[in-house]
């Protein structure tokens, strides 16, 4: 009773460490001040808190926990058992008994009585079976069996097989991270473009408000029309109701950044990083990726250019065919571009696993033919009484009834012994089992082509996106630097009269117009960024 107690606490205590171990990982409760964010803070924050990276963890620990299962099963196998049974109505067998009788007969009777000596005849008797009860009505057994594998080929490929399982499952929690930090970064780049473009509504607002209240001044000294000034109105109220609007997905963008990192709605966060420090070094990318710079007309800033080749010689193809496969391959040549590390990307790295659990799948299906040795023993008590009382008395060896005679109710018994098992014929259930492994093994050699294809398809799309993406936002960067620069003179010649209403009216439009083209171009160069560093397998290596 002790030791059962004991028992319960024991599952009592690590119950409540286990508890207080998730209760640790749970998020933080939320607080009234904002949360300081940086682009790193929120990917920590993601790694450790996502519902859906807690849950990719739990599966890991089950792994962890299977490997202890298979593992279990070469140790020592003790078992106990303890019955009782009342045989209240006890099963009877019919026994048949091989008996005989001395026959008698008169003129036998006779010569004895003259003292002559007489041989007695034997009669056998034809009895039916008769009916008769083994046993007591009362029983009872207490033993212990111990086993213990001694051999068995399957068990220690089952080990190997457990440890790569275990490692798969390791390499799975790293993809369901990659994806995190992948969904959290374009998420924070999204608010930090929304936050930027709506603190840049702003400005445009109170710029408006100024111009039209200049405007509005002229208007009552008699130097302009109503018409101008209306017009102004209702360029500053579209103004407003983009800036309500950007406001409005400004705090969808916080809203799903929050939901990428398993924040709590409710709390609030302030994001410390701008978009000067997040943008990327884009002279650097344009060395890796040769990228066209508007001041040269092509080639990458600040790198010599080959010389140009006059159409129609013999190496102009064959010298822009080379230009391009050197922008394929990151700057480098192409012996150097074609040394991509496939191992960087997780799912390469996952699908080797799974290659390696197929092997020992294969060489299981073969082992299962040796032999199975096993050791065992087992040692107990059985015991038997008419009544429970009787049963319960555990009389042994010495006991003795009031006659003397032996009383014992209880008797020992033990054995030890080996089984081994050797499969014979399993009607080519083996063989079949082995095709199908070795199938299951080719399709996966087939799947590492396949993968290599795909990586190197995602590594030239996304290499092709991010430049195209620093062309556009380059371009982008010098229209709205001419649409402001359109938009001041256009407002200095009004307010010295030499200019038109409309025409500051148009300037003002455009100017928007190149605001929200260049901040989208930025977005697309921010993600695209992000989505080349997960081509290339770097995505989780730099937030680390």
């Amino acid at each position: 009773m002790k030791n059962a107690l004991r028992a319960v606490l024991l599952l009592a205590v690590l119950g409540f460490l286990s508890l207080h171990k998730l209760l640790a990982q749970a998020p933080t409760a939320v607080s009234g001040t904002p949360m300081p964010l940086s682009l790193q803070q929120s990917i920590d924050y993601a790694i450790k808190n996502k519902p859906t990276l807690l849950a990719t963890r739990l599966a890991e620990r089950t792994a962890e926990a299977k490997v202890g299962e298979i593992r279990s099963a070469g140790l020592p196998q003790v078992n106990g058992g303890l019955n009782v049974a009342d045989n209240f109505k006890q099963q009877k067998a019919l026994v048949s008994f091989p008996l005989s009788q001395t026959v008698l007969t008169s003129e036998s009777l006779n010569k004895a009585e003259t003292g002559e000596r007489v041989v007695l005849e034997t009669q056998q008797l034809n009895l039916p079976p008769q009916p008769f009860v083994f046993g007591q009505q009362w029983q009872g057994s207490a033993n212990v069996s111990v086993s213990q594998l001694l051999f068995d080929g399957s068990y220690f490929l089952g080990l190997k097989a457990a440890k790569v399982y275990q490692d798969l499952s390791k390499k799975q929690t790293q993809q369901a991270e990659i994806d995190v930090v992948e969904q959290v970064s374009k998420a924070y780049y999204s608010t930090l473009v929304a936050r930027e473009r709506l603190q840049l509504l702003a400005r445009n607002v109170r710029r408006l408000d100024t111009l039209l209240y200049q405007t509005n001044q002229t208007f009552k000294e008699g130097f302009v029309e109503k018409l101008d000034v209306d017009r102004l109105r209702v360029q500053r109220n579209n103004l407003v109701v983009e800036q309500q609007k950007a406001q409005r997905l400004t705090e969808l963008s916080v809203a799903l950044l929050k939901f990428q990192m398993g924040l709590p709605q409710q709390q609030s966060v302030e994001l410390t990083d701008s978009l000067s420090t997040a943008l990327v070094d884009a002279n650097a990318l344009r060395q890796r990726l040769g990228t066209a710079d508007f001041a040269q007309g092509g080639g990458a800033a600040g790198v010599p250019t080959a010389p140009a080749t006059t159409p129609g010689q013999p190496n102009a193809a064959e010298q822009a065919r080379q230009d391009r496969q050197d922008a394929l391959n990151n700057g480098l040549t192409t012996a150097a571009g074609a040394a991509f590390n496939y191992g960087n990307r997780i799912e390469f790295s996952t699908l080797e696993t799974q290659q390696a659990l197929a092997g020992l799948d294969l060489r299981n299906r073969r082992v299962s033919a040796y032999p199975r040795l096993i050791l065992t023993g087992a040692y107990g008590f059985n015991g038997a009484g008419p009544t429970a009382r009787d049963l319960f008395a555990f009389r042994g060896p010495d006991s003795r009834n009031g006659g003397g005679f032996a009383n014992q109710n209880w008797f020992g018994f033990g054995n030890v012994g080996v089984t081994l098992s050797v499969p014979v014929f399993d009607g080519f259930r083996r063989s079949y089992q082995v095709q199908q492994a070795r199938i299951q093994q080719q399709t996966i050699e087939k799947g590492f082509e396949t993968l290599r294809q795909s990586i190197d398809l995602q590594d030239a799309q996304s290499r092709a996106t991010l430049t195209n993406a620093l062309d556009v936002l380059d371009n982008q960067k010098a229209n709205l630097d001419l649409a402001a620069d359109v938009a001041r003179v256009s407002r200095i010649k009004f307010q010295e009269g030499v200019g038109s209403n409309l025409e500051v009216v148009t300037a003002e439009t455009e100017l928007r117009t190149a605001q929200t083209n260049y901040y989208a171009a930025l977005y697309d160069v921010l993600v695209a960024k992000v989505d080349r560093d997960k081509a290339t397998g770097e995505l989780y290596q730099k937030t680390k």
